[in-house]
């Protein structure tokens, strides 16, 4: 058993609550920028400090009229945008919890948050959402009050359940006193519960995991006076978001933005991502792994289409080899600094202008990233730092640091958490961001600790001399063949998904002969491969599936993956799907993690066909 613990920085006062950081900022730097907003022409606007504390003082009037009370869980249907972090806000401010809902729900879904939570009021993003919603209420008793946050009313004549506005919410606490809320803000303490996430899951129900003011709290000030201080502290500091809100990744930038001074803004289409970044120009990016992927992906098919495949490739090369040699005590040769010079000209200054060209630092989180992009990046002049977390805590565990940065690894443990390897290899993980519970779930409580308080995360994981993390797999996700092989398969997963023409990969295996893959192929790198290989423009993937070439090119990225495991732990067979894993067919999590339970079932007969 092996332990690592890091003293926190950061203590969270008894009687501090999220909310009072909107009135502290406000109070000090009125006319400083917290948030920008882009406008119909796409330009950013300023929000300042007073004007976000004033928009979120008249909303948490109309909560106030409205009958919200404290403690009350209000539930937020929609996509990343300024309003969701003003109702968050508000809803912290009149003492209420707040319930995401990701607004790819289906309805079944949603009525179980609902439900499950006991939500009394609900905003929506869009009359479609609305209307979703308010077809729920007669399975949601305890849902009074709906209001939708676009401007546009539904089409036809009003009912009386249809919802309210986000306008005639606020007109409608016109009466309410700044003393009401100032009380109801002051009254909150720490250890109150902020946010029920329900966790996306891969098998059964989602559950509620309970957060409190705390567990936010002491997650992003442990983490900006520490590892992220010197990203957090660049002159001008920004971001944009563009994760859904309802992901508690994405929450910990809401709040660690506003509580480390950076400015934020919000991107609720990600189609428009890239335009997004290059006009925002954040100074620091934090996505999931299958962002950077894409990013990756997106600029090495654009260099093959305008027949600069090869100078890509081979600055792709550079970036990596450059990277390793920072590593080393002998650093990057001369020869190998003038190719760098070189293709940062040609490629890498291109790359940091797409997103913005401001940002020397991104943070990686929700899954693993490939160390070869991790090294690519890096060389390019972005360098991404690796982190680890779950919703249980509260996001961020652990994070590579800008000065201690070790790829490969998940980084060493933030201020104020410990982390142990069990005797099974399970990673265990106790300290102030860890959650209290499962919301109306004592069992599932009581089986995710320990005797001695250690949260179980389910994730297996080393420990190095140093305190590095590194995550092997998922304890419940091994798969175990039938020459009793354990196989980790995110390993392979993670290894095929960092190849352009590679979608999504899940390996299958657990009590069959040998490791096998089911292998889906993205749309835009599948149209790029039939325009260099001669096939028709029209032809799909599911009449070119057994086509020699493409099945050559996937192998290709097959036996690269294989190079990362043992021959036992080896793909043998893969099979390629017509169609790609979706959030909507349920084989997706939010996070776009594989739910395998879903794809094994949706599946099953290309899976038998593996082992015929």
């Amino acid at each position: 058993m092996r332990e690592f613990s890091i003293p926190a920085l950061a203590e969270i006062p008894a009687r501090a609550n999220l909310a009072e950081g909107v009135f502290r900022r406000a109070a000090e730097q009125p006319q400083a920028a917290v948030f920008r907003r882009q406008d119909a022409a796409g330009s950013w606007r300023d929000v300042t400090a007073a004007q976000f504390r004033d928009e979120v003082v008249a909303l948490a009037k109309g909560l106030v009229a409205a009958g919200i009370g404290i403690g009350d869980r209000v539930a937020l249907m929609s996509r990343t945008r300024y309003e969701w972090t003003l109702i968050d806000y508000a809803i912290w401010a009149v003492g209420a919890v707040t319930v995401p809902v990701y607004e790819t729900s289906s309805a079944e879904q949603a009525k179980w948050i609902l439900a499950d939570c006991g939500a009394r009021a609900c905003f929506a993003e869009t009359a479609g959402l609305a209307e979703m919603i308010d077809g729920l209420r007669d399975r949601v008793p305890a849902l009074e009050l709906l209001w939708l946050i676009d401007p546009a009313e539904p089409a036809g004549s009003p009912s009386p359940s249809s919802p309210g506005s986000l306008a005639g919410l606020i007109a409608s606490g016109s009466q309410v006193s700044d003393d009401v809320i100032a009380g109801r803000t002051a009254a909150a303490k720490a250890s109150d519960l902020a946010t029920v996430i329900y966790t996306s899951g891969t098998t059964g129900r989602p559950k509620g995991c309970e957060l409190t003011h705390a567990n936010l709290l002491a997650d992003v000030r442990n983490a900006f006076l520490g590892p992220l201080a010197a990203i957090s502290d660049a002159r001008d500091a920004s971001t944009l978001l563009f994760l859904p809100l309802a992901h508690v990744f994405a929450r910990i930038i809401e709040v660690g933005c506003l509580e480390g001074r950076i400015v934020l803004g919000h991107c609720p289409d990600m189609t428009a991502l890239l335009p997004a970044l290059a006009s925002f120009r954040p100074t620091f990016i934090l996505a999931v792994p299958r962002v950077f992927e894409k990013m990756y992906n997106g600029a090495e098919q654009r260099a093959i289409s305008e027949r600069r495949g090869a100078v890509f490739g081979r600055a792709a090369r550079v970036a990596i080899g450059y990277s390793k040699a920072l590593d080393t005590a002998a650093r990057p040769g001369l020869g190998l600094r003038a190719e760098h010079a070189l293709f940062d000209q040609l490629v890498y200054r291109k790359l940091r202008a797409a997103v913005g060209g401001r940002a020397p630092y991104a943070v990686s989180g929700g899954a693993a990233l490939s160390e070869r992009l991790l090294h690519f990046f890096r060389g390019a002049g972005i360098t991404v730092l690796q982190g680890y977390g779950l919703t249980e805590t509260t996001a961020a565990a652990t994070v590579n640091r800008p000065d201690r940065n070790k790829i490969g690894t998940v980084g060493m443990a933030l201020p104020g958490v410990a982390l142990r390897i069990a005797d099974d290899g399970e990673l265990l993980v106790k300290g102030a961001s860890v959650f209290p519970g499962y919301w109306n779930n004592e069992a599932a409580t009581k089986e995710s600790f320990a005797e001695d308080g250690w949260f179980r995360t389910g994730d297996i994981g080393e420990l190095d001399d140093e305190g590095f993390l590194t995550i092997t797999g998922r304890k419940k996700e091994m798969l175990v063949t039938a020459s009793g092989k354990n196989v980790a398969p995110g390993i392979l997963e993670d290894r095929l998904r960092a190849t352009g023409l590679v979608s999504q990969a899940m390996v299958v295996g657990d009590g069959q002969p040998y490791v096998a893959a089911l292998i889906t192929l993205d749309a835009e790198a599948f149209g790029h491969w039939k325009e260099r290989n001669g096939k028709p423009a029209a032809a799909t993937i599911a009449a070119l599936r057994d086509d020699p070439d493409l099945t050559a090119a996937v192998q290709a990225a097959v036996d690269d993956a294989n190079k990362a495991v043992s021959r036992a732990e080896s793909v043998r067979r893969f099979r390629i799907l017509d169609t790609d894993f979706t959030q909507e067919a349920g084989q997706l999590s939010a996070k776009l993690g594989i739910r395998r339970s879903a794809v094994a079932k949706d599946f099953a007969a290309d899976i038998d066909a593996l082992y015929s």
